[in-house]
């Protein structure tokens, strides 16, 4: 289906919701501090509400396929943004950012991951509308990276070999202190100006960027070819992404596995732009060039209802997971504290392995 939106319409969404994006960005700056859960959970509630709205409105002007297409490619890109918040507090956590400074250091994030992934968005477009059998580059790539995200073994460990190894050139070719000075990149010392720890979190943080626009800007055309859908929906995911971070805290520990249902998304997402490229096909070798009728094309409803049930489920059995080894620890922590009271060993029965 060819997308028809108005210029014009396009226009005020997007200067809407970037004076959205830096109003936030100015409340933080102004009263820098820690969230608690129920700001937190408002603001979470508030930008998904916006999203909802944001696609009635779409069903309004452009119908239902188009609406559809939004909330499926903002669901993927927000599964997506959860998984990097994994890697947001492996880094906050590596380099001791301070909390109060934490939501700055999201924000900046944020707005470096909105930069990085509009680049790739209109990259992206301008291929596929010159060369529409880079699907099956896309399918194929997606594929791999839903396979490395089951199964992250030593890529995930070369990941971070890359990040370190750019850390590490920071730290021998910038001068740098040893203490963060508030939020601030650059400092004085003996009068001296330095950068401090946390333009190294800033670059990090920029890496972990760049990694995931590489995997997420493909997923999002596997559901729209619209290049402002697409970036609608990496906006819309992002937004919230700051107070969910604050929000989901230490749940996300809980979330062992979430990468699966993610990964079966993108493998999913893989596979409809492989026959989505057969259903086109303009690869002269491929049946001589003409549509391979036998390839189905998914439809935006069936994307969406794979992707809820597909976090649904990845969610669901996490947290059972979760409720399952806490019981199995108070069992023993009570065996342990009775075992103590009588002298006598403690006994209690193991917790079977997932």
């Amino acid at each position: 289906m060819e997308l028809q939106l108005d210029p014009l319409f396009q226009t005020i969404t997007l200067v809407v919701l970037v004076v959205i994006l830096i109003a936030d960005l100015l409340i933080i700056l102004k009263r820098p501090h820690i969230p608690a859960p129920k700001e937190s959970t408002l603001w979470v509630v508030f930008y998904v509400t916006l999203a909802l709205i944001f696609a009635g409105v779409l069903w309004i002007v452009a119908g239902g396929e188009v609406a559809g297409q939004f909330v499926a490619g903002w669901l993927t890109e927000y599964s997506l943004s959860i998984d990097n918040l994994f890697v947001f507090v492996l880094i906050m956590g590596q380099f001791s950012v301070p909390r109060r400074y934490q939501q700055e250091v999201l924000m900046v994030g944020i707005i470096i991951a909105l930069i990085l992934r509009g680049a790739f968005i209109l990259v992206g477009a301008t291929i596929i509308e010159n060369f529409s059998p880079i699907f099956y580059l896309f399918g194929a790539f997606l594929i791999y990276t839903a396979i490395r995200q089951a199964f992250p073994g030593d890529d995930h460990d070369d990941d971070s070999q890359k990040e370190n190894l750019i850390v590490r050139t920071l730290r021998r070719v910038l001068p740098m202190s040893d203490e963060y000075d508030g939020k601030k990149v650059i400092t004085r010392i003996k009068g001296k100006k330095v950068f401090t720890p946390m333009i190294i979190v800033f670059v990090a943080i920029g890496v972990t960027d760049l990694l995931f626009a590489i995997d997420s800007i493909p997923a999002i055309f596997g559901i729209t070819q619209s290049p402002f859908i697409v970036f609608t929906a990496n906006l819309f995911a992002l937004m919230g992404l700051r107070q969910l971070y604050f929000l989901l805290g230490d749940l996300l520990d809980r979330l062992k596995y979430l990468h699966y249902g993610i990964a079966f998304i993108l493998a999913f997402i893989g596979v409809k732009l492989i026959l989505h490229a057969m259903h086109v096909n303009e690869l002269s070798f491929l049946n001589g060039g003409e549509p391979i009728e036998w390839a189905p094309e998914i439809s935006t409803w069936v994307s969406l209802a794979v992707i809820v049930l597909s976090m649904a489920v990845a969610t669901l059995a996490s947290l059972a997971s979760s409720r399952k080894e806490s019981s199995a620890n108070d069992r023993h922590e009570a065996a342990a504290e009775v075992a103590d009271e009588k002298g006598t060993p403690a006994t209690v029965e193991q917790p079977e392995r997932d």
